[in-house]
This record gives structure tokens, sequence and C-alpha cells, in this order.
């Protein structure tokens, strides 16, 4: 990543702190301080404002440090002394009234003893202030989700081959895990669900010992996270056997829900009405009481960012927003259907990033 990529998000950042009246910000999310500065390390955070920039880490990062943000001034403590005290410290010398804090991120612990211990600085929660910049993909970034489908994709391929009906869903997703890290993923996206028949029923279910001969049909959620950090996200369901009339039902109300919802993407285009178009299509098959969650949610450094697809989400589709499509029709003690795929929102339009075939096939397909 450029380090001019770098410096126009944290100059984005320090353009919207102005706006807020706020000359600096205390970032706590890891995953923020990365998107800022690049350094992929834990336990750091980041001062930024119009007149300050500052990583505050400790020594087991200070070569990695230098190696990743070389042009970022950081800060380094020893284990003498805690992260809080180390701010309590240092803070004093940036001369600031007023400090933005990360309200999602920082526990009422640290705030209060912040709080207490730096009286004459006021601090101000802020909540998204680097998540939303976050929501739009710069052409680095896209790539890396790119790499990171390609990378989940691959391993679900070299899954599919190894399975055998004695299989359990714990072992398939141990395949699937070992098979994206062969193809270079840092790991899996999540802990994937592989749930054989009914199991598929539920939205976030755990695979358990269940094998695959015990039902016709199976379920699968996973993803992978890029070697930069990025996640991938999909859904699909495969025979196993001879499929019952009823599954065919719902898996085709929910392709079709799902082509549907795809196809009204675009920028400007509410997220709750992008929602609306997949819920109609279920809600008229007379399966609206079985897709209780939203439609899908932004990918990145996290595995659900914003914007989110839902009924009751107001944001709208900006070009370079990355979303899933995920809709799923869920019938107790029977199974269930999701087909998720990973959407990139273009200048005029959309881009599937997603290329694992949809319909419902058998385990070879």
């Amino acid at each position: 990543m450029t380090t001019d990529r770098l410096a126009t998000r944290r100059h984005k950042l320090v353009q919207s702190l102005r706006k807020a009246g706020l000359s600096a910000l205390l970032v706590t999310n890891p995953k923020n301080v990365t998107y800022l500065t690049g350094f992929t390390g834990e336990d750091s955070y980041l001062i930024i404002g119009t007149d300050v920039l500052c990583i505050f880490s400790d020594s087991r990062f200070e070569t990695q440090l230098k190696s990743e943000c070389p042009n970022i001034p950081a800060e380094i403590r020893t284990s003498r002394t805690t992260m809080i005290e180390f701010l309590v410290r240092e803070f004093p010398k940036f001369g600031l009234s007023h400090l933005g804090i990360e309200a999602s991120s920082m526990t009422v612990a640290v705030h209060d003893t912040l709080a207490e211990k730096l009286a004459k600085i006021e601090l101000v929660p802020l909540t998204g202030q680097v998540e939303d910049l976050r929501q739009i993909k710069d052409a680095d970034e896209i790539e890396e989700l790119r790499l990171a489908v390609k990378q989940a994709e691959s391993g679900y391929g070299l899954m599919k081959s190894l399975l055998i009906p004695e299989m359990t869903e714990r072992q398939a997703a141990h395949e699937l895990e070992h098979g994206m890290r062969r193809f270079g993923a840092l790991r899996a996206a999540f802990e994937p669900i592989i749930a054989v028949g009914d199991r598929s029923a539920l939205p976030h279910y755990r695979a358990g010992l269940r094998r695959f001969d015990e039902s016709p049909f199976t379920l699968c959620d996973w993803g992978a996270v890029s070697p930069k950090g990025y996640h991938s996200d999909l859904t699909r369901v495969w025979a196993t056997g001879k499929v019952p009339p009823k599954l065919h039902r719902i898996y085709e109300v929910v392709l079709n829900a799902q082509q549907a919802a795809i196809a009204a993407i675009r920028p400007g285009m509410k997220c709750q009405d992008v929602d609306g178009v997949a819920r109609k299509v279920i809600d008229q098959a007379g399966y609206s009481k079985y897709f209780g969650h939203g439609l899908g949610h932004g990918i990145g450094l996290d595995i659900h960012e914003g914007p989110r697809l839902s009924p009751i989400s107001t944001d709208e589709l900006k070009s370079g927003m990355v979303v899933t499509v995920e809709p799923g029709i869920y019938l107790p003690g029977f199974g269930g259907v999701r087909i998720e795929d990973d959407v990139l929102v273009t200048r005029d339009g959309y881009e599937v990033l997603t290329s694992v075939p949809r319909e419902l096939g058998g385990v070879n397909s």
C-alpha cells in the first residue's frame, strides 16, 4: 500500500474532525489504526489531528513500526509502564484542550482513567469517524478483497473435492480452513458454518458431528482473510443426494430474491430499498416470517462493516462500497437456504466479485 493512499485517508479524517470542531482524535480501534497507518500489529493507539500525528506502542513492535510506517512518529513504552500511564505522561505535550475518542472502541474504564488523569483535556465521544471513511474502498482495497474472494473460492473447491459421505461437518470445516491457507489466506474470516440438513435452518450454526450422508443437502458459509487483512464472505447450498421438492422451492425463491436485489444495486440507492427488493420476493412467495435478518453488510478489514443492507438502514450506496447480498429462508426442523455473494458498487451499477456457481448442484459442482 502506498504512503500516498494512507496520507489521503488521514487527510480526510482530519477534515471530518475539523467539521466536528475538534483538533485531534485518539484512535483505539486496532483496525482503524491499521487503516490510517498501515501498521498491522496490535495494542497500539494513534493520535491524529491538525497538528499532531503519533503512534503509541511498545517495544515488541518497534522494528515493525519502522518497517510498516516509517514516516509516522512513534512513541515506544517499555514494560515498566502501562499504556494508560504512558498516554497520561505524553499527552500534555500536545497542548490539547479537546480530544475526540472512539466511543465504540474505548472501554469505560480507560475513559474514566484518562478523564481523571488528564482533567485539563475534555474527552469528546465520537462514533464512526474512521469507520465511515472505511466504507468506500480505494483501488488497493478492492484488489485485496478480490484476492480474499479468490482464496475463499479456491479453498472451497479443494474442500469439496475431498468430501466423502462419512465426513463430518467439523472435519469439512477443518479442510476448508486448511485449503484457504494453502492458497495464501492469512486465516478464515470466521469459523466456517457447515450445516447438514435441518441444521441449515440455524443461520449461525457451528459445524458439529453431523455426517454428509445424513441428509441430501448442506449449507456452507465461509470466507478468507487476505494477507493484508481484508475479508470475503460467501454462502452456498449444495446437494449430497436427492433433494426434497420443498428445498428446491425455497432455493428458487432465495435465488430470485438475491438476483433481484443485486440488479438493484447502484450509487444513490438506499440500503433499505435494496433490502426491500429481496424481501418483497420472499414475502410474495409466502416466506416472510422465515427471513429475519438483514440482506447484507459491508466487508473490509472487518467481516461486518458499514453499510448495512436492512429494513432500517437509511444509508445510501456509493461507488467503492463492497457489500454482501445474502437473503435466506430458514424452516425450523427442515432446513434452510442462504445464497451470499460479495458485490462491488461501481460508478454506474455493480460488479459481483464472487464466481462460485449459484445453482443447487451436487457435491462436485
